[in-house]
This record gives structure tokens, sequence and C-alpha cells, in this order.
């Protein structure tokens, strides 16, 4: 047991010095339900199949409906901009404005255990590794391109990462996400 500590804080010691950026969301579930099922907003198109899906499932499972999942899938998405962002700080243009971010194309998807994770499709995490030069696409928890999965960068380049957390109570939904690069 002593053993496993030890190993643990000195992996978090080595990857606190390469966070890069960090993000958080916070939605307001009422709204955002009103927003989901108002005719002819377009909110459902900015989540992709596997994430309506799984929203779907986990509200009849829990019983407390789609649109609280979804929100907390939402403020997920909005979190890994801002972190993105964070990342690139004042050195070069983002990548996307307002308008153009592809909001499906980033997904916030559970892994078999219920654990949320980030999913960038394959031209958003193209577009991450050329703003962020010399990092590459990680294999690692919290994969962030759907085809990444047992991928290994060339040499020692630097790897990113996805670090995410979920949660939603009361009348808020909220997200935290972390970009790191390990290598």
């Amino acid at each position: 047991m002593a053993s496993t500590a030890v190993r643990i804080v000195a992996d978090r010691q080595r990857f606190a010095d390469r966070i890069f950026g960090l993000g958080h969301d916070v939605v307001a579930l009422d709204a955002f339900a009103e927003q989901l099922e108002s005719p002819g907003s377009g909110m459902r198109r900015l989540f992709s199949p596997r994430e309506l899906r799984q929203s779907a499932l986990r509200g009849r499972l829990k019983a407390d409906g789609e649109a609280v999942h979804l929100a907390a899938r939402w403020a997920g998405k909005e979190a890994v901009i801002k972190a993105w962002c964070e990342a690139l700080g004042e050195s070069g243009p983002l990548p996307y404005t307002v308008d153009t971010v592809p909001w499906s194309g980033i997904e916030i998807l559970d892994d078999a255990r219920g654990v949320p994770h980030v999913v960038l499709a394959d031209d958003v995490a193209l577009a991450l590794s050329d703003a962020l030069p010399g990092v590459h696409r990680g294999a690692h928890r919290g994969v962030s391109a759907a085809t990444d999965a047992g991928a290994q960068p060339q040499g020692d380049a630097p790897r990113w990462l996805w670090h995410i957390s979920l949660s939603h109570d009361g009348p808020v939904a909220s997200a935290v996400v972390i970009l790191a690069v390990c290598g």
C-alpha cells in the first residue's frame, strides 16, 4: 500500500507543472432544459448521437431525465474550449470563433464504468495538435480522439490528455476540465 501511495504522489508531482489549461463551466438546468425542448432551437445538433444516446440511457436509469445529463455534457464541452483557450494563451489565433466551434466534434462520453472522458473528432484533435506545436494526441485515460486508442506519439514527443469531472445538483450542472501534457 505504501508503494502505491508513493507512486501516486510521484505521478502527481510529475504532472503538476504540465497543466496547460483549466476550464470550468456551470449550466442552469431549467433554462437548459427549456432551450433543449424549444422547437427549432437546434440544441440537439450540438451533441453527437453517442452523447444523446448515453444521456437518454442515464436519464432513464437514474430517473432524473435526459436534460440533466446533456446539461453536464454541455458544461463539459464549454470547459474543454476554455481549457484549450487557456493553453493557447496569447501565442496565436484561436482555431475557432464562437460561431464555428464544432460542438458535436467535442464529445463528453462515459466509459464502461460510467466515468466521463473527452473524445475529440479527428479534425478537432488535429486542430488542437496544430495549435500546440510539438505536442501530440495522447494515448491515456481521457483519450483525446476516437482513433487514438493505443496510439503512441513518435519518439519522446510530449502527449496531451484531458481530465474531466462532471456534476449536477439542484438547479445546476457543472464541469471542470484540465488539459495536461505528459512525456
